[in-house]
């Protein structure tokens, strides 16, 4: 089953997500419905709260080869344990922003740690779009966007297209 993601400019994409703690059957189900929507977006990352949930969960698979296996990650109460001093100039996009991209700078690796639906602790490195990934997701759960890393006429340009096409989208 997928769920509907919500489309910049809903307010709950602006806001802090609250702490899981405990892993539930509601939580792997949420997880399993998230990624079956990222994957038929198609997308490569999707937070919590683009289906709604103000929760600290996302699931990401930066996998480009389509011969070769998914690679699903879930992680649940995310946090970053450390960056690189390099940086990395990516053009993000995000499933809350269809057809909107813009170049976003970033640590080209970060380590990560999360809880994974088994309820143990994870700890793992990831480099190139994985790291940008990870990172833009975490974002999305403390309630910024990747937009918040750019200019703001960029960000105005943005913000103004998405607004004209909420409006398209409520008109049909």
């Amino acid at each position: 089953m997928t769920r509907p993601i919500l489309l910049f400019p809903d307010p709950r994409l602006k806001k802090p997500c609250a702490p899981i703690g405990r892993i539930t059957p509601e939580i792997e189900a949420l997880a399993d419905e998230m990624l079956a929507t990222m994957y038929g977006a198609p997308g490569v990352g999707l937070a919590a709260p683009q289906v709604g949930v103000l929760s600290r969960l996302f699931v990401m698979d930066c996998t480009k080869d389509p011969d070769a296996p998914r690679a699903p990650v879930v992680m649940v109460d995310p946090e970053i344990v450390s960056t690189s001093e390099a940086l990395n100039v990516y053009e993000e996009g995000c499933l809350s922003f269809p057809d909107q991209y813009a170049e976003v700078t970033r640590p080209a690796e970060v380590r990560m740690r999360w809880t994974g639906l088994d309820g143990k602790r994870v700890e793992r490195d990831f480099d190139g779009l994985w790291a940008t990934c990870a990172q833009h997701e975490l974002d999305h759960l403390d309630g910024r966007l990747f937009i918040d890393h750019i200019g703001p006429m960029k960000r105005q340009l943005i913000t103004r297209r998405m607004a004209k096409m909420k409006r398209e989208l409520a008109r049909a």
